[in-house]
């Protein structure tokens, strides 16, 4: 794969995983409204793989409280230290065994299409944008209620649609329950983590029950590069929610939709 090529799809993953605008998206219209040939499935792990190294990182401190909380959860605790991974793991089941499921099945392949996505990129950024203007900015990660993030959990199902974006709906959610901009974008970025753990895991084994080469070089730029533009992008969108509501990203979704539209039907 031409070394221009992965440096695009590695700061495309990075940028936009952690934003509202759908990473997914972004990755299947590349070679849908260029010249480039697909990626492939090596190439949709190694960014992915990036994005969750980086988000590690910037939530190291998190990780660390989860990680103690194992032999709690294990001993059947679900309060202090095992309370946040408790939390993480309900909201991750529904899309593991629905996307697992739509994964095995082939079904999956039918949603990655451009006019899905600019439906799919129209709607959710219009329900985006409600769910920040009503939802009051009153509560955070440690306020959350077992049936808050089983709703959460529920919504982020949605973003196996391309287009609906993982983050976008699951802060979409958090809005709705009354979570401040930066709170309900952080617990999201946090349910990321076991989420692209999960289908970084089904994928990578698919990939190598093909037993085809795996080109080590590439994926490893990628996921380099993946991992410093999604910890720039994570830094940039927490410290951006301090200062200014997410209607910027409505709005280019909005205009990303409309678009997509207009190229496809006209």
């Amino acid at each position: 794969m031409p070394i221009e090529q992965i440096i695009l799809l590695a700061l495309i993953q990075g940028l936009t995983e952690f934003l509202p605008i759908s990473s997914s998206a972004h990755l299947i219209l590349l070679p849908e409204l260029t010249e480039l040939e697909d990626q492939g499935a090596l190439m949709d792990v190694a960014v992915h793989v990036g994005s969750l190294f980086a988000v590690m990182a910037y939530f190291r401190h998190e990780v660390v409280e989860l990680v103690a909380g194992v032999p709690h959860l294990l001993k059947g605790s679900t309060e202090g230290p095992a309370r946040l991974l408790f939390f993480l793991i309900i909201a991750t089941l529904p899309t593991v065994f629905i996307g697992g499921a739509l994964y095995v099945s082939g079904l999956v392949d039918l949603l990655r299409n451009a006019e899905v996505i600019a439906w799919a990129t129209i709607i959710f950024g219009i329900v985006l944008y409600f769910a920040d203007r009503m939802g009051r900015m009153e509560r955070r990660v440690e306020h959350l209620t077992l049936k808050d993030v089983i709703l959460i959990g529920l919504a982020q199902v949605l973003a196996l649609i391309p287009g609906t974006s993982r983050s976008g709906i699951t802060v979409t959610a958090g809005r709705f329950l009354h979570m401040n901009r930066r709170e309900a974008a952080r617990f999201s970025m946090l349910l990321s983590i076991p989420t692209i753990a999960a289908f970084g895991l089904l994928a990578g084994l698919d990939l190598m029950s093909e037993d085809a080469p795996i080109a080590w070089q590439d994926a490893g730029l990628a996921i380099g590069l993946s991992f410093a533009s999604a910890f720039v992008s994570i830094w940039f969108f927490l410290k951006l929610l301090e200062r200014m509501s997410l209607t910027p990203f409505v709005l280019y979704r909005l205009a990303l939709g409309a678009g997509l539209l207009v190229y496809l039907y006209a």
